[in-house]
């Protein structure tokens, strides 16, 4: 059929056409970028050394309010203000109480029971499997640490010939800049190096120390903060940056002058670019400048009203104008954030990598209970007691943490990997120990668990008077410490896997000087604590604990049938997802993994979950080799890893001690090419089993 149409008329439809084409591209595009807005970016804030008591809100701002000449105290408003513009976490802790470990467990999602670094090994690399950058890096995330590192490996730890195998850049991060090495990190005047010696500052891989006069890292590393994300503002990808100062650790350095007028965008500290002037603070004299308000600061030293009182300790006042230095620097963040209008969407996390310190490069001594730096705690750095463990924590996170919110579920730093991509909308890998917190944050759910650290160290925790009797120097050497609700299960200075627990309701009894391991209510805590501590860790023979062999308790199990439980979940991860949260596709129930992963025809992952009896009680050893990434969880502990740059075809071998019975398992296997064979090769070795493939009949499932 032919058509009369009016030329007019269709130069018009053309028009009307090309404008609807045009129209509908750009709104696509429009929703793509949504969807990418969608993902929020992250500052995660990482103080060095700063006690849970540091913090006004937490601590300080009491001592203000008793108006006790014996009770100094200083100020913190920015961050005080930021807790109530979010949540303040009061139950949260540092995955150690050191900061390489903390470290390293805060970047691999990680627990002290299954990260690399462990105890004091400074400078030791951290592993190259999946860590907080590389993840959210895949996710799309622009990632970037600037300050200390100290997790890039030395001679005493990585024998491949690699200068620096654990290298930011090497672990996932786009951009670094700052302090490759942990004890770089105890000065802060790289150029000068007034108390240790000039030390090396990098940007991605070029050294740039002699730029540095007069640079005051906690300035330093906040301008340069501000600049990179200044730069990540206009993208359209989101970002994620560690900003992980090296304050207030150790020499306790003062910087040169008061901090700048203004913030944000429009003034606090600036980054000029200007070797010799690098920031807008190097200037003056170095290690110089008291905060006004501590200067003529005076205490009642002898309790004594009729008694005159005296200054300050030096080292107190430059302790607590470094501490108000870092509430204004970040305060200085939270204008910038405002300026660029990305506030709104930015998750802002403030913590501390272990309670606070005793170390001073000054003449003068340094006493974490002249400001009570440890709060209403017992111990210090280096403790397990929840003085050395327990940091002050706040996180915003506009119009999805409602304000003003006090959050007291147990928490812990390797929590931080799921909850980031929680945050992005995708799951975590499987490896790590931690949960997502956006569901306690966001006051939907909450969930009960099981939180580890142990950490050995020389030593004994001080002997203060604000502590009880059986805290003040109390013996260190090999620590533990599981918390589960309220109750806490310590021990110090252990000798085997059958010494007791020290149990505490940490709630009612901050402070642990209540003792309940022999109160009828609090006896079954013995024995879970003492189960679990050996089925949340995974030994390792660079940190050496007397309960390394000890055999994991079997459960006991009634209606026990021969088979596996599968569950099978699309995913959109490159790494195997933990299931939490995951929508179960499909599942069903097998005599053999093999069958169901050779009927498959589907992309995705798959979980195989049983419970493994153990004929004979002793040590065996587990074997996986599989055509695909793959995982094998035993109770809460990572046996096997054939995940992170996994080769087809790899055998993975682990040894652990199983008491006889019966033992939770789950098999995961990662189905990246359906047309690919989908197989698993499962075996054991023991003292009276010669390495073979695991029977069918060895399987349970209820």
């Amino acid at each position: 059929m032919l058509l009369n149409v009016n030329k007019n008329h269709l130069k018009c439809f053309l028009a009307f056409l090309l404008t609807f084409v045009f129209t509908v591209e750009i709104k696509a595009q429009s929703v793509q970028q949504a969807g990418a807005k969608e993902k929020p970016n992250i500052l995660f804030i990482l103080m060095d050394d700063m006690g849970y008591g540091d913090l006004g809100v937490l601590t300080q701002n009491k001592r203000k309010l008793a108006n006790n000449s014996f009770l100094p105290w200083f100020n913190t408003p920015n961050l005080d203000k930021l807790s109530t513009e979010g949540a303040l976490l009061t139950n949260h802790y540092a995955s150690a109480p050191v900061c390489a470990p903390s470290r390293a467990s805060l970047l691999s999602g990680l627990s002290q029971g299954h990260a690399n670094v462990r105890d004091n090994q400074f400078d030791k690399a951290l592993a190259d499997n999946y860590t907080m950058a590389n993840v959210l890096g895949n996710l799309g995330y622009s990632t970037a640490v600037i300050g200390k590192w100290g997790l890039q490996g030395d001679n005493r730890f990585d024998k491949n010939g690699d200068k620096w195998p654990g290298y930011p850049l090497n672990r996932g991060f786009d951009y670094f800049y700052g302090y490759v090495r942990h004890k770089d990190g105890h000065e802060h005047y790289p150029f000068e190096g007034k108390y240790d010696g000039k030390k090396e500052v990098y940007e991605n891989r070029v050294e740039l120390s002699n730029q540095l006069a007069k640079c005051y890292t906690g300035d330093l590393f906040t301008a340069k903060a501000k600049n990179w994300i200044t730069e990540q503002s206009t993208a359209k990808k989101p970002f994620f940056l560690l900003l992980s100062y090296d304050t207030p650790h150790a020499v306790t350095e003062l910087p040169t002058q008061a901090y700048p007028a203004g913030a944000g965008l429009n003034g606090g500290l600036q980054f000029l670019d200007q070797p010799g002037r690098m920031i807008n603070t190097a200037s003056g004299e170095i290690d110089s400048w008291i905060n006004p308000d501590y200067i003529n600061a005076t205490y009642d030293d002898d309790h004594n009203p009729e008694t005159a009182e005296i200054p300050w300790p030096n080292v107190y006042k430059r302790y607590a104008t470094v501490l108000t230095r870092i509430d204004e620097q970040v305060g200085d963040l939270m204008a910038l954030l405002t300026d660029l209008k990305i506030s709104k969407n930015t998750i802002v996390v403030f913590t501390s990598d272990n309670g606070p310190s005793v170390e001073s490069y000054l003449k003068q001594p340094f006493k974490a209970n002249f400001f009570d730096s440890f709060g209403p705690f017992s111990g210090i750095k280096r403790d397990l007691l929840e003085g050395g463990a327990r940091v002050p924590t706040i996180v915003k996170w506009p119009n999805q943490i409602s304000p003003n919110q006090i959050i007291n579920e147990p928490s812990i730093s390797y929590d931080w990997l799921p909850t980031f991509t929680d945050a992005a909308g995708f799951a975590p890998p499987v490896n790590g120990n931690g949960i997502s917190l956006i569901p306690s944050l966001t006051q939907k759910t909450k969930e009960s668990r099981i939180i580890y650290s142990e950490y050995f160290v020389g030593g004994k925790s001080p002997d203060y008077p604000e502590f009880p009797t059986a805290n003040r120097g109390k013996q260190r050497y090999q620590m533990q410490m599981l918390r589960q609700g309220d109750v806490v299960g310590l021990r110090y200075d252990i000798k085997s896997q059958n010494d007791d627990f020290e149990i505490y309701n940490v709630v009612k009894d901050p402070s642990q000087s209540i003792d309940l391991k022999k109160d009828p209510k609090f006896v079954k805590f013995q024995k879970i604590f003492k189960a679990e501590a050996l089925r949340n860790r995974l030994a390792d023979t660079s940190a050496k604990r007397p309960y390394d062999a000890a055999l994991i308790p079997a459960i006991i199990l009634k209606n026990a049938k021969n088979g596996f439980n599968w569950q099978f979940f699309k995913t959109n991860t490159s790494w195997i997802a933990n299931e939490k949260g995951l929508k179960v596709d499909a599942k069903g129930e097998t005599a053999d993994v093999n069958s169901v992963l050779a009927k498959s025809a589907k992309d995705g992952l798959y979980l195989f979950k049983a419970y493994l009896n153990i004929p004979v009680s002793g040590s065996y050893s587990f074997y996986l080799t599989a055509a695909d990434k793959s995982f094998v969880k035993i109770h809460q502990i990572n046996v096997l890893d054939a995940d992170f740059n996994y080769q087809a075809g790899a055998q993975k071998k682990q040894t652990i001690a199983l008491e006889k019975g019966l033992h939770p398992i789950k098999i995961y296997y990662k189905i990246a090419d359906q047309n690919s064979k989908n197989d698993i090769k499962f075996e054991w070795e023991s003292a009276t089993i010669p390495k073979s493939i695991i029977p069918q009949n060895a399987f349970y499932k209820n």
